[in-house]
């Protein structure tokens, strides 16, 4: 019996109902696909993008830094142990003497040999920007927190795993003060019972559980593949974006195929009944990396942030092995002494395909961050002269480069990230 349930088609099992996790008992089971170790592939595009996003990120939340500090500046001392949580490589004074179009730096009144730093005219006139756009797109940001929250198990996710995760979802600064308690119906506070303060969805939001691949193929002109996959007849695919060499390769093709034709698991389903060591359950882990990716603003994330979620998101304990599992749709980074995981079908050409507001606005930041580099003291004026803090500009983050643009490791690389996998970040 099981040798002709294993050769059965999943479908023929399934017709003609939807696939959920009601009717999928026969499936749990199952183990027919191969296992294809794929060597790690550089992809020079997107680590570009990483690095210099590094920079950028720790230079937002420096200026959110100095915005809440009540001086309106901070000193030397300060900072001198942010290096590590901000990602930088270099020191933090070093770093913000980098930039003088976003960082004025001056002597403390009273003590002379002390350096502090606040914000230039340029900064300020960017940090309100920024505030103006957190309020025009707040019921985007509400939607993005608690589609989070829907695919928690409780629930609920303590406010020290969401904290990191807060540039990367696109969250205002202290949102936690002047974004949730304005939505009392949608979040709720709560303790742990180990005393740490969680957030807690207040309500589930049915019309909010649809994941972004969802989305996209109900928005396609031709939704062929959403009715069949709403009528059960098929599955939905995941988009794949080969390094060059494995898209030809038979046992690459041949297992995605398989991989592909197993039924899609919404993320927002309880998953629970599914069987922890089943193939069913490795697709929807990679359904919940993939959703996760992509409500964040710029398609990636830190691996250890996603690590602080497992439980709650239900994943094993060796799930990011999956990163290097399926390049197609995931690329793991290992720039700037860190691990970063971005979902590829996120860019295009070294750019994102579909920038958020913020995201563009964070263009805008960057070119004054290297217009201050390159410039110096002259950076200020050049900026004035080129108008880009009214206008809107083309993206400098990234490279015009082909997304083929790949470099297949050799065997050494290979068995590296597999060590790096089974390690944790430095962070």
């Amino acid at each position: 019996m099981a040798f002709k349930l294993k050769h059965l088609s999943f479908f023929s099992i399934l017709k003609p109902q939807k696939p959920t996790l009601s009717n999928l008992h026969l499936l749990l089971q199952y183990r027919g696909i191969a296992k294809v170790r794929l060597k790690w592939v550089k992809n020079r595009s997107l680590d570009h993008i990483i690095d210099t996003e590094t920079d950028l990120k720790a230079a937002c939340l420096l200026k959110d830094a100095i915005k809440r500090s009540p001086t309106g500046f901070l000193t030397a001392k300060s900072f001198a142990d942010w290096q590590k949580l901000l990602g930088l490589t270099v020191p933090v004074l070093r770093f913000l003497r980098r930039y003088p179009t976003l960082f004025h730096e001056f002597p403390h009144t009273r003590y002379a040999s002390l350096p502090c730093f606040k914000l230039t005219d340029t900064a300020l006139l960017l940090d309100s920007q920024e505030q103006s756009i957190h309020k025009n797109c707040e019921s985007d940001t509400v939607e993005r927190l608690c589609k989070l929250l829907m695919m928690m198990k409780t629930r609920t996710v303590s406010l020290q795993s969401l904290y990191p995760l807060r540039y990367d979802l696109g969250l205002p600064d202290s949102f936690d003060k002047i974004l949730v308690p304005k939505y009392p119906d949608h979040f709720r506070f709560v303790k742990a019972s180990n005393g740490i303060v969680c957030l807690r969805l207040a309500e589930w939001r049915e019309e909010l559980a649809v994941s972004a691949l969802e989305k996209s193929k109900e928005n396609k002109k031709s939704s062929d593949e959403y009715r069949q996959f709403k009528s059960g007849k098929t599955s939905l695919v995941f988009s794949m974006s080969f390094p060059k060499g494995y898209g030809g390769q038979k046992k690459v093709k041949a297992w995605m195929e398989e991989f592909q034709k197993l039924p899609y698991i919404s993320p927002y389903e309880d998953s629970r009944r599914i069987d922890p060591n089943s193939e069913l359950m490795e697709k929807r882990v990679v359904g919940v990396l993939h959703e996760i990716l992509s409500l964040t603003i710029h398609k990636k994330t830190k691996r250890n942030y996603l690590r602080s979620l497992r439980e709650e998101l239900n994943l094993p304990h060796k799930f990011t092995r999956l990163f290097t599992r399926y390049p197609g749709i995931f690329y793991l980074s290992l720039k700037c002494k860190t691990t970063t995981v971005a979902l590829r079908e996120g860019y295009r050409r070294g750019k994102l395909v579909d920038a958020h507001p913020i995201a563009r606005l964070r263009e805008k930041f960057y070119h004054v961050m290297r217009t201050g580099l390159l410039y110096r003291g002259k950076g200020a004026n050049l900026i004035s002269q080129q108008g880009i803090l009214l206008n809107d500009m083309e993206d400098e983050t990234g490279q015009e480069t082909s997304d083929g643009e790949e470099v297949e490791s050799g065997d050494e690389c290979s068995e590296e990230i597999s060590d790096v996998e089974e390690g944790s970040d430095e962070e």
